[in-house]
């Protein structure tokens, strides 16, 4: 049978425990069909990059999915009847990864508080002594008070 990684986005003013129960029903949709659904997950109330519908966030929700062609046909068809539904994205794949997807990797990491491919930063060593500014940019030189940096004089000012 054909494998799929699907994808859908609900309402955002609908709660965590309605999004799960659209997903049982899409996953039994699949069930009666002769398909399995392998790995489900919740990635939670999210902000999206534009407005769909009216609607800045939206909960996603994922499937691996091992079906004919027909079960996913039958799944996405309710979907678009669906209120709740925003939009959906079913992609084949050649096979199914069983390892958690990226978004949860994202929050377990979020959640250790890891710190992710920066690494720990360790010991930066002491810093060098802050020059001291003069009001109204650049810096003045010790000995004969001439600008080294920064905006030239104001014309008719003081310097």
């Amino acid at each position: 049978m054909p494998l799929y990684e699907h994808t859908f986005l609900a309402r955002q003013d609908v709660t965590a425990q309605q999004v799960t129960g659209l997903m049982n029903t899409y996953k039994a949709v699949i069930e009666e069909l002769g398909g399995s659904v392998g790995k489900t997950e919740y990635w939670g109330l999210k902000s999206a990059a534009y407005k769909i519908k009216k609607n800045r966030r939206a909960h996603y929700a994922f499937f691996n999915i091992d079906a004919p062609h027909e079960a996913v046909v039958e799944m996405e068809r309710q979907m678009r009847i669906s209120t709740d539904i925003l939009r959906f994205l079913t992609v084949r794949v050649e096979e199914l990864d069983d390892k958690p997807s990226i978004q949860m990797r994202k929050q377990e990491d979020r959640e250790r508080g890891d710190r992710g491919d920066r690494g720990d930063r360790g010991d930066r060593g002491p810093r060098p002594p802050r020059r001291d500014r003069e009001f109204g940019g650049g810096f003045r030189d010790d000995e004969g008070g001439q600008r080294t940096g920064g905006r030239p004089p104001r014309a008719g000012g003081e310097e």
